[in-house]
Order: structure tokens, then sequence, then C-alpha cells
């Protein structure tokens, strides 16, 4: 039977950090959209775009991290 270690269920703090700013910028663009903000929408499509990206890198991180540790 295979025990996954440690390591195996870690993330890089970019890929979690991304994740919390994707989700809150999605949830900053409904509510701009909800409202009729504009400046509002766009600032949470922008923070959700942001938080894609740096989530992207954590999974590269993550790859590169598994990568070394075989």
């Amino acid at each position: 039977m295979y025990v996954a270690t440690q390591e195996e269920f870690e993330m890089s703090e970019n890929r979690v950090a991304g994740a919390v700013k994707k989700a809150s910028g999605a949830v900053e663009e409904a509510a701009g959209k909800a409202v009729g903000n504009p400046r509002m929408e766009t600032e949470g499509a922008a923070k959700k775009a942001a938080g894609s990206v740096q989530n992207t890198v954590g999974k590269a991180q993550d790859k590169v991290g598994a990568a070394v540790r075989k």
C-alpha cells in the first residue's frame, strides 16, 4: 500500500496565494457587475488574472520541486 509523504501534499506559497487572489478577484468582479461599478469590475478582473498567473508559477514550482525530490 502506498502512503503519501508530507512533501507530496505541500504546495508552493505562490500556488496558494495565487488561488486566493484569483478567487477574491472573481468575487470583486462579480460584485462590481452586480452593483454596476465598472472600476470595481475591472480591478476584480485584473486581480483574478494576476492570481491565475501566480497560481501557474506555483504549479511550475511544485513540478520542479517534485522532479528534484525524485
